[in-house]
This record gives structure tokens, sequence and C-alpha cells, in this order.
């Protein structure tokens, strides 16, 4: 099948290797130093699912109609790359595929004929350098329709299926949130320039996570969201985490990192602040900020990481795990 993937860094790379490692005939769009090295040597996978180096079309926009579009920028690039291929990905089926709200919303904007399908990834992938990436930890995805007929999800599915483990979620807006909620390892990261697993074995840093975790389970909650199953991370779990003790939610951040394995992941908004490109933290911890102004709610757990994580990218000046202690001051 042609498959077009929007974007080609850590998450964009290796979707497109694992597609084309199963035949799939691949198109990428990236930009700089990335586009000219996968025009060079392709896009380089290695690490949890092998080896395979892909040799792919690129350039800067996509240069045909593909069958299946997948949207794998950081999200606030989401809109410009569609924007920018709109007029070959009407009426294509689209799977957005980023961490985060309001992806699935922005690209259905932007293209109201195509069936656009949520990707929810707990694969660890590492950028290494332009054109080259490794997979630290293998792990499924999960598709899925924010409202409507789930045909076009397990259509997606099957075609993926071929590259990677995914499921098809029922209740795909709830499945959303709980990424969400698993996605706050990424904050203390980009904060402290220590890897996910470094933070979580850090008493002090391990406390705020956990904290920042509850604060977005009573959020949603409050918003009455129904979190759906992922990777093993239920309902119930984080439900149980809402009136639970700041030692008794810890257990979430111990559940990731045995999840992440022994090789240290800098998670993804660490890995754009070493890039030196801005982070989608605004739609991860921000997000949660975000959503308990609308219910009339405070977040300032979230509301200080977001701003911490901002002042490093501004500064280029990482915090010490004290100096993010007193930070946070929680």
């Amino acid at each position: 099948m042609q498959i077009a993937v929007l974007g080609a860094g850590a998450m964009g790379g290796t979707i497109a290797a694992l597609l084309d490692r199963a035949g799939h005939d691949v198109e990428v769009t990236a930009r700089g130093a990335g586009l000219e090295a996968i025009r060079e040597h392709g896009i380089r996978l290695s690490g949890g699912w092998g080896e395979h180096t892909a040799r792919v079309g690129a350039g800067e926009a996509l240069t045909r109609v593909p069958e299946l579009a997948i949207v794998a920028t950081k999200a606030m690039d989401a809109a410009a790359a569609v924007a920018a291929n709109a007029e070959l990905l009407g009426g294509v089926p689209v799977v957005v595929w980023q961490n985060g709200l309001g992806g699935i919303e922005a690209v259905q904007q932007l293209l109201p004929d195509s069936p656009v399908i949520g990707a929810l990834s707990l694969i660890a992938a590492t950028y290494r350098s332009p054109g080259d990436v490794v997979v630290t930890a293998p792990a499924g995805t999960w598709l899925g329709m924010l409202e409507g007929d789930p045909a076009p999800a397990h259509a997606a599915a099957a075609v993926l299926g071929d590259a990677l483990p995914v499921t098809v979620v029922e209740g795909f807006a709830g499945a959303r949130w709980t990424k969400l909620v698993i996605n706050q390892v990424n904050a203390l990261p980009a904060i402290t320039n220590l890897s996910v697993q470094e933070v979580v074995a850090h008493d002090g840093l391990r406390r705020i996570m956990a904290l920042s975790m509850r604060e977005a389970v009573r959020i949603a909650l409050a918003d009455g969201v129904r979190f759906e199953e992922v990777n093993g991370v239920t309902h119930e779990m984080l439900e149980g985490i809402a009136d639970a003790e700041p030692a008794a939610s810890e257990a979430l951040p111990r559940f990731i990192a045995d999840y992440l394995g022994e090789v240290p992941n800098p998670g993804s908004t660490l890995q754009s602040i070493r890039r030196g490109q801005l982070s989608e933290i605004d739609y991860l911890n921000g997000a949660v900020v975000a959503e308990a102004h609308r219910i009339g709610r405070q977040a300032p757990i979230n509301a200080r990481l977001a701003e911490l994580v901002h002042e490093v990218e501004g500064s280029g000046h990482f915090l010490t795990a004290e100096e993010t202690l007193s930070a946070v001051a929680v």
C-alpha cells in the first residue's frame, strides 16, 4: 500500500521504517538535516525491533496521493504539516499519531472529507541523529475514533498490523486521557536532563511526578472522563490514584519505569530540548491545565511543570533535582 508519513523524527521514522520493512511503499516528509540524511542513506532503525534501513521517498511535501496517511509530527506542527499537503490528503484516511489533546480535532477541521483516526502509542524511540532512530522499548499502539463508525480504525489497524502490534479501542476519548496521564513522565526529564528511569528512582522527583499524575486524573474525573485501558493502565487503577496518598500514587510512575526497562529513556520532550527544538509540553501538562480551566478548576502542579519546561527551553539550562524540588515546592 502507498502510505505517507508526515514527520520523520523518532516516532515518524520508526513507523516509516517498520512499514517499509513490511513491504509498503512509503513516502515521508522531513526538513533540513533530517531530509538530507534520509535522501542520502535512508532511515536507519535499530533497537527492540531489530535493524532495518528503509529507503523511502522523502521531501518537504508529499508528491503523490497516498492510500493512507500518518501524521507523526509534534502536536504543535501537525496543522501546518497537514495544511501543506491538504490537496493530496483530501478524502484519504489519516491516522493522527501524537501525544496530548487536540490533534485529531485540528486535522478534522483541515480535512473534513477524510476519516481521521487517533493513534496512541507506548513505543519508546530515540532520535539519535538525522535519519537514525532506535527503539528502546517496543510496545503496542491503540487506534480509535473520537466518534462515529469505527470501520476506518479497523481498516487502518489491518494495514498497520503488518508492521507493528496495534489494537482498536472503543471509547478512544477515554484512552487518550489515559495516555495523557502516562505522558506525565515527560516534564521532569525535560527539566532535569535525567532519564525517565532516573527521575522515578529519585524519591523527591518521583513524588512530584505522582502528584502531577494524580492531579491530571482528578481533572479528568471531574470532567466525567471514563478512562480506557492502555498498556495495563486501567480506569480502576487511575480512579484509585485520585484519592490516594502521594506515596500510594507513586505506584504508577514505578509501573511505567518497569515497562520502559533498563535502557535509559529521555522521553520525547527532553529529546526536543536536546535538539534545540520547542517541545509539545503545552499539549501534555499544558493540556491538563487548559482542561482544568475549562471546567472551573486549577491544576497548579501541571502548570508549574509546564512553566519550568518553557524556562529550560528558553535558557538552555537544566535544573538539578534539588533545584526542581524547590521550584515546584509541593
